[in-house]
């Protein structure tokens, strides 16, 4: 019976192939919109929830970090009971948590509601991805698919800061939340009528014990990151030796197993390991320029939320462009030759921001980041695309979840390694008023939006002392941010040039 539903995915006229696609483009653009709009929001959370740095960083992590530990046991799932079927459970938990999210009183609930929104989230990424290998099984149509998939996720950035930004300026913050409720309706009413279900023949048995080492992999690494300036050291140590033995323990799991929940023997093909690689690494550089952008243009700059996605538009217009566009170039001059190319163009966007020097101004900001979108649009389409075509179609939602794992992990690690580095640099390089009392400076240091709300306060003369000082720490943080950001990007090429290259066909 599982094949034959299989099967029945990749026999759809070619109508109903891209009418379904249109539908699971719906969670998609979820998903972006969701990881934008927080970004800018990240100002009017502050102001209303007085979160501290710690906390804002959780606001904004918990959800890819949970997310990402379970995506792959969710790909595994979505294999077992249905993808489509797992795709409409996630998405009508999404959008019921997302309500509960929007009505958050504290720091505290907010990131509680943004885990539950993990769990959910998990449940609509690989399906999505998994779907449209089986729906378009031949590798051009496939390709194209993809393109308009990671596409998808630019439009969202796009439309994320324009939307969001246009609610924030008449809405509480919490409305952000609440267009998960509208996005989904068409997901659920489309999903059932359009999308085909599709399953693994054979799948892996459910393996709790797996789950929870893959989670406990994750969580006390990305833990040990972002505490490691605030907390003793033999906690961060703890945490990363936690780490290390949850993952020995699940790779020689999953090696022992018949039916292993993820078949870490994919990872000895230079194709499959190298794509996931060059993917991690290309969101890692642009949600990491999206935390610290979001901050300067709104913060620094002084525009308002919709002036400042209003900004990043163009950039984020060429990550959508050239993310389709990279189709017909990979055709003309290899995948990996374009991979690389994009790849490089990350590095250069970031080594015009360390130029530009602190008190960047906008332009040569946003300069950079259209050389980082068009950078961004070229790896993600075709690193996506390397993955699924490496392993066979009736793998798709395990390979599909591997590669959103690797997406999720680095949006969550660009912004606790780069975030995370930031607010250190900024808090130590901070200098206030010696007027203000030591529960004030805390406070200042926290966060860069934490010394504007405190300035609101203070007489003019403090007020703009702690601005100027806020402003420059904030900047000099970048710099440096920027330099790491660039050399990763920069090993990825070479990964590219000396381990795809010779390995593709």
């Amino acid at each position: 019976m599982t094949s034959n539903i299989s099967l029945r995915a990749s026999v759809l006229s070619k109508p109903r192939r891209w009418a379904a696609l249109a539908v699971l483009l719906f969670p998609v653009l979820l998903i972006s919109v969701d990881n934008t709009v927080l970004s800018f929001a990240v100002p009017a959370i502050t102001k209303a929830l007085s979160p501290s740095g710690n906390q804002l960083l959780w606001i904004i992590d918990i959800y890819p970090l949970i997310l990402a530990g379970l995506l792959v046991p969710m790909g595994s799932l979505g294999d077992r009971i249905g993808r489509r079927k797992l795709l409409l459970i996630g998405a009508t938990g999404f959008a019921l948590v997302s309500a509960l999210a929007a009505f958050a009183t504290d720091a505290t609930q907010l990131v509680a509601a943004r885990a539950l929104l993990g769990v959910f989230g998990a449940m609509l990424m690989p399906a999505t991805l998994s779907l449209i290998r089986n729906i378009f099984p031949d590798d051009a149509e496939r390709r194209t698919a993809i393109a308009v998939w990671a596409a998808a996720f630019s439009g969202g950035a796009v439309l994320g800061p324009i939307v969001g930004g246009v609610l924030l300026e008449h809405f509480w913050w919490g409305s952000v939340f609440l267009m998960a409720v509208p996005m989904l309706l068409p997901l659920l009413i489309g999903g059932m009528i359009l999308v085909p279900e599709s399953k693994d023949p054979n799948p892996g048995r459910v393996d709790p014990f797996s789950i929870i080492l893959v989670v406990f992999t994750l969580l006390p690494f990305v833990y040990a990151i972002k505490t490691a300036a605030t907390s003793p050291w033999y906690f961060s140590a703890a945490a990363i030796a936690l780490t290390v033995l949850c993952g020995v323990t699940f790779v020689r799991r999953q090696l022992k197993a018949e039916q292993p929940m993820l078949d870490v023997r994919l990872f000895s093909n230079a194709l499959f390991s190298g794509a996931l690689m060059v993917n991690l690494i290309g969101i890692f550089s642009l949600v990491g320029f999206i935390y610290f952008v979001s901050q300067h243009l709104q913060l620094i700059a002084g525009f308002s939320p919709m002036q400042a996605g209003l900004w990043m538009t163009p950039g984020l217009v060429l990550t959508m462009g050239f993310g389709l566009l990279s189709v017909a170039l990979s055709r003309r001059f290899g995948t990996p030759n374009i991979m690389a190319v994009g790849l490089i163009l990350s590095a250069i966007a970031y080594l015009l921001v360390i130029l530009a020097g602190e008190g960047s101004n906008s332009f040569m900001l946003m300069a950079a980041f259209a050389v980082l979108g068009t950078g961004i649009g070229m790896t993600e389409t075709l690193s996506n695309d390397m993955v699924l075509a490496a392993v066979p179609a009736s793998k798709a939602g395990a390979a599909s979840a591997i590669s959103e794992t690797a997406y999720e992990v680095g949006s969550v690690l660009g912004v606790a390694v780069l975030g995370t580095i930031l607010n250190t640099v900024y808090s130590a390089r901070l200098l206030v008023p010696s007027s203000l009392t030591a529960q004030q400076a805390q406070q200042a240091g926290e966060t860069l939006g934490g010394a504007h709300q405190l300035a609101a306060t203070l007489p003019a003369g403090d007020a703009q002392t702690l601005l100027e000082s806020a402003a420059h720490a904030f900047d000099h943080g970048v710099l440096l941010t920027s330099g790491i950001a660039a050399v990763l990007s920069l090993l990825a090429a070479g990964v590219v040039f000396r381990v795809i290259k010779p390995a593709f066909r």
